[in-house]
């Protein structure tokens, strides 16, 4: 493997001015801390580096302790969260991202098979939230406020928690014990969740219960539908129904060849789930093409190693009971598909529709001073509030892009923002630190060290139950991914600056403390600066 290593650059003024002690030094050393691009990415706003730097050191729980104090769900997000902060490692520019998700998911399982325990820092307020929604911001937020010491009760419409978590994610990427359990870490917190309680008077029931704000985490579980011509419709579902009956054990009858409209993970999951239920015969239809789908990519090769098959640039035009009638599609130069008249005919049994979701928000159209958008989404402000002082909401009743750990994100900061309010207040979130990009690095250090890859299941054996597709990382294999972390902007103690200084100005102030600079020895050469690897070191003008 050909690595390329970073040229080392520095200030254009260090290269022409001269160096030395006294008054012709012109620059000093200044320790700092960077924001790494992977902490920046994470909607959920997880201290990624931190928690990193922890595992590569085997301190399991410190690492889970600084996990949680941001998501509650680790051992979820490691198995759902399409985790964009791999998208922006820097590790990337060299060989492969971090395995990122693949390590929360490891400390994520350690707690719970370890039974590890959330703390709960606040001492108790007499403040009251009621919650609605117990999917993955109704969750977020409960958590979040509980660990602030308020008193919090979800009440959720359906028999269990988990929103979409559990009725829309197949089983084979989430196992239903992994949400369960986690759930339940949140419940012993002290969080109330009543469960078949469907609000339909929202601020009956904040004055009833003496609720002192109330959030809202309905989420979108309602599948959105077009009209289609059909001489004679077969059968046509919604995905988001569909994914609903299989998990409550009372999925339909698909017939032999199933249709799936859409090219969303949504419909990746439609598709592998019916296969799943034993058709013989799985078919994506959409009407762009795979580089510009909104599924992932990952989620498209496993569906296509389970033998899904998906018709690109096809949009459908007509259904006559088991005949779909498609047009065949082209993209014009801005990636938008264009008909193009040419028309094809396929078989299939059962056509199911994934299309999207939104939001049933009817039961707050009685809230006369709510504001909503034209797909039913609430308008928030800044502070997450909606425009009827005292409630909140976020996750899917907000515009914006739908995930789980976008949800996530969304709980904690509403959070913030409605502890903040309950005290009279307002929230700031302090500055972020500039992004350390990758050309900043001086990575002259590295050593080939290739990603861990979780285990999967056979593609020819997977398809035929729900059990869990992808398998966990060993403890040395988790480790050793830990260890690949760069640790972007912020010091790791690697000795380097102290070992480099000729001047000895470097002080070692012990583990965990960090380094300071003698600015009487230090002659501004900039040796410290050019070697740390991880851009930890700035130098700048010098004052004195």
């Amino acid at each position: 493997m050909t690595i390329k290593l970073h040229d080392i650059t520095r200030p254009a003024d260090l290269k022409t001015h001269s160096q030395g002690t006294g008054s012709v030094r012109q620059h000093i050393p200044e320790y700092v801390d960077l924001l790494p691009p992977c902490n920046h990415s994470c909607p959920a706003g997880e201290n990624i580096q931190a928690w990193l730097a922890l595992a590569a050191k085997e301190q399991y729980h410190e690492a889970w302790q600084v996990l949680v104090a941001d998501n509650p769900l680790p051992a979820v997000h490691g198995r759902v969260c399409y985790h964009p902060c791999e998208s922006d490692c820097n590790r990337s520019q060299i060989d492969n991202p971090v395995s990122i998700h693949a390590i929360e998911r490891f400390l994520g399982d350690m707690a719970l098979r370890e039974n590890w325990q959330i703390d709960i820092p606040n001492p108790p307020t007499s403040k009251r939230v009621l919650v609605v929604g117990a999917g993955p911001s109704g969750l977020s937020v409960a958590y979040h406020l509980a660990r602030l010491g308020h008193t919090v009760e979800i009440r959720e419409a359906g028999p269990v928690a988990g929103g979409m978590m559990h009725f829309g994610i197949p089983a084979y990427r989430l196992p239903r014990d992994i949400l369960e359990q986690e759930v339940a870490r949140i419940e012993a917190m002290g969080v109330t969740i009543k469960y078949d309680c469907p609000v339909t008077d929202v601020i009956a029931d904040k004055i009833t219960g003496i609720f002192d704000a109330v959030f809202l985490a309905i989420g979108a579980q309602l599948g959105k539908r077009i009209d289609i011509p059909a001489r004679e419709a077969g059968k046509i579902l919604d995905a988001v129904s569909f994914l609903h009956q299989v998990e409550t054990g009372d999925a339909p009858q698909l017939g032999k060849r199933v249709a799936v409209y859409g090219g969303g993970n949504t419909a990746m999951d439609a598709a592998r789930t019916a296969k799943r239920l034993g058709a013989e015969e799985a078919l994506i239809i959409y009407r762009r093409d795979r580089e510009h789908m909104p599924a992932h990519n990952f989620e498209a090769d496993e569906a296509l190693e389970e033998g899904v098959k998906i018709n690109w640039l096809r949009s459908i035009s007509a259904v006559d009971h088991d005949k779909i009638e498609v047009e065949v599609m082209t993209l014009d130069e801005h990636g938008k598909p264009q008909a193009t008249g040419e028309t094809e005919t396929l078989s299939a049994d059962s056509l199911i529709l994934a299309l999207g979701q939104q939001t049933d928000s009817r039961f707050l159209r009685k809230v006369h001073d709510l504001t909503f958008k034209a797909d039913s989404s609430l308008v928030v402000d800044e502070q997450m509030m909606t425009t009827h002082t005292g409630l909140f909401a976020g996750g899917d009743m907000v515009p914006g892009q739908h995930s789980v750990t976008i949800a996530t994100g969304h709980g904690k900061k509403a959070a913030r923002h409605i502890d903040a309010w309950l005290n009279d207040s307002v929230y700031t979130p302090a500055p972020k630190h500039p992004v350390v990009g990758f050309e900043r690095l001086h990575v002259w250090y590295l050593s080939e060290a290739e990603r861990q890859h979780q285990p999967h299941k056979a593609p020819e054996t997977r398809s035929y139950d729900f059990s869990e597709v992808v398998g966990d990382l060993s403890e040395t294999e988790a480790v050793f991914e830990a260890q690949r972390c760069f640790s972007c902007g912020n010091c790791f103690e690697c000795d380097g600056c102290y070992g480099a200084c000729p001047e000895h100005a470097v002080e070692k102030l012990g583990e965990g403390k960090r380094y300071r600079f003698d600015y009487q020895r230090c002659t501004g050469c900039a040796v410290c600066y050019e070697q740390c690897p991880c851009h930890a070191i700035e130098m700048v003008a010098d004052k004195s």
